[in-house]
């Protein structure tokens, strides 16, 4: 049995593995890539492997950096099963077509260039009908259910407590009179994640393929979390301003949903209560098409909640509804709230605000002191998010300059992601410990330390992969660097060229902005030669870099 890693090797996106054994080859996720232009450009890289040779699919749970290369093997040929659970089948169903919307709406804005330039049209990574059809393979299975691929192959899916669907996979494998068992952990859920059930426990394996985002970190507890939630929008309330939660349409936004309906079950304090009567005095709009279907799905997949969430929803209590809870549909309702005189709640994606209506939410709220910008998920390196998280006091939106002058804040308990110690507590409760674990899905330095930590508590081997490494699962554990990676100069220059591409774009998108609110006939002459200023300075910038090279 052979494992060679194709992605989420040293970053937190684009998790693609490859298993050889018992003459098959099959994956264990084909995610994309997210975060910097130079992340996004590794997903219109060739796969480093014939999608026709595939024999199957495992997919551990529906988020995109995990399925969201899915359609494009489908288009590429690949027609064998993808086999998952039923909820996972169900959101990538409302998912996958999203993603290939977005696709197209890149790849047209780009091509609308291309043509004024002479130029032949790109064709999307996929389109949403790609993704639609892609349906067709995917094969759902039950929770606890050992499952028969091949005579030689079997396969089991755990609840991994991560989202609706999301699954830890046990893979046996027999070959040469001989079976190995490999589990990978997909990404693994918080303890305490309202709605969904703790992660399940594994009695045994031979070799882990662990996630590691937060090996590094320790979350807040659940109460903690909700004051400090409660507190962060009150304030904000009190000071006339919005606040504004980028949040993923599937699985946080959700969560939120049932952390506000939950709050006014805590009656033993009564600034916590004052609060909470401000809060549901205030609307709140979840502001994404995709989290209104996925919020149906969660309904309809009811069954897989926590045994507290069903009994709530079996006394009437349904915790994803709550009074001045509003839902916007459509692209104009999603304008209007900018336009409102009103403080309110708005959780929108996406959730690094790379892509999506987050963004002209942020254009509107970024620059005023009394609103309030909420992270409440992960934030991956070179994200729009992460840059804020960090402090970054000037960004770039639409090609805009905005000064961020509201206020930040990070609820880092919100996470679907175990943090350190339970982590830590999963590798505790195997009865067979595994005698290797491989890290994945983290950055390096979180890696690092999570590593020394085991080595340290556990003392079990543990090995952080590079791309395109396969390791021979046997007593030697054999490493081969089988796929080569693009080199690191080629990707520095599409880098540039991806940059400067964005920087053609957004000089466009500026001159429109400049010519609709800048130059209207409101306009003082003070606040034009101000402009002029700064655009003297854009130019001298770039003559520098012309004179230079």
């Amino acid at each position: 049995m052979k494992i060679t890693f194709l992605g989420a090797t040293k970053t937190v996106t684009g998790s693609n593995f490859l298993v050889e054994g018992a003459g098959k080859k099959f994956l264990v996720d084909c995610g994309m890539y997210q975060g910097s232009s130079k992340e996004e450009n590794k997903n219109h890289e060739p796969f480093p492997y014939d999608v026709k040779e595939i024999d199957f699919m495992l997919l551990t749970h529906a988020h995109i950096d995990h399925s969201g290369r899915i359609p494009r093997m489908y288009v590429e040929g690949y027609r064998n099963p993808v086999i998952t659970t039923k909820a996972t089948r169900d959101l990538c169903s409302i998912m996958l077509p999203d993603s290939g919307h977005i696709q197209e709406q890149e790849i047209g804005w780009r091509n609308r260039k291309r043509m004024r330039e002479g130029k032949d049209p790109l064709p999307p990574l996929y389109t949403a009908e790609d993704a639609i059809r892609t349906m067709e393979i995917f094969k759902p299975v039950n929770y606890d259910e050992i499952v028969e691929v091949t005579p030689n192959i079997h396969v089991r899916f755990n609840d991994a407590g991560h989202m609706l669907g999301s699954a830890i996979i046990e893979i046996w494998v027999e070959e040469d009179g001989k079976q190995t068992k490999a589990v990978f952990t997909g990404d693994l859920g918080n303890n305490d994640i309202p709605l969904l059930s703790s992660p399940t426990m594994i009695d045994n394996t031979d070799y882990l393929v662990m996630e590691s985002t937060y090996g590094s970190r320790l979350h807040m507890r659940n109460d903690d979390k909700a004051s400090l939630f409660l507190n962060i929008v009150a304030e904000t309330l009190d000071k006339g301003g919005t606040v504004v939660i980028p949040s993923f349409a599937v699985g946080r936004t959700q969560e939120i949903l049932y952390e506000l309906n939950g709050i006014k079950e805590k009656k033993d304090d009564e600034q916590f209560q004052k609060n909470y009567e401000k809060l549901m005095k205030a609307p709140v709009y979840v502001d994404s098409p995709l989290a209104i279907s996925a919020t149906e799905i969660f309904r309809e997949n009811a069954n897989l909640f926590d045994e507290e969430t069903q009994a709530l929803i079996q006394s009437g209590d349904n915790p994803l509804e709550f009074p001045g809870l509003q839902f916007t549909r459509t692209a104009d309702e999603s304008k209007a709230l900018n336009e409102k005189n009103e403080s309110a709640i708005i959780i929108s994606a996406s959730g690094m605000c790379e892509v999506g209506r987050i963004k002209h939410h942020l254009k509107h709220h970024l620059w005023d002191p009394n609103s309030t910008i909420l992270f409440v998920g992960y934030q991956a390196a070179g994200t729009l998010g992460r840059r804020l998280v960090e402090g970054e006091k000037m960004v770039k939106i639409f090609g805009e300059e905005i000064a961020v002058a509201a206020r930040i804040e990070y609820i880092e308990g919100y996470s679907g992601h175990a943090d350190q110690e339970w982590l830590l507590n999963f590798i505790y409760s195997f009865i067979t410990k595994p005698k290797h674990i491989f890290l994945v899905h983290g950055e390096p330095e979180s890696q690092e330390v999570l590593k020394e930590k085991i080595i340290e508590n556990v003392n079990i081997p543990v090995t952080i992969p590079e791309y395109g490494q396969t390791y021979t699962l046997d007593d030697q554990l054999k490493v081969e660097q089988t796929v080569e990676p693009v080199a690191t100069g080629i990707l520095a220059r599409r880098d540039v060229l991806e940059k400067m591409r964005i920087l053609k774009e957004e000089l466009e998108d500026m001159e429109t902005i400049i010519k609709e609110e800048y130059l209207t006939k409101e306009a003082t002459d003070n606040s034009i030669s101000l402009l002029k200023l700064r655009l003297n300075e854009i130019e001298d910038q770039i003559v520098k870099i012309v004179e230079k090279h």
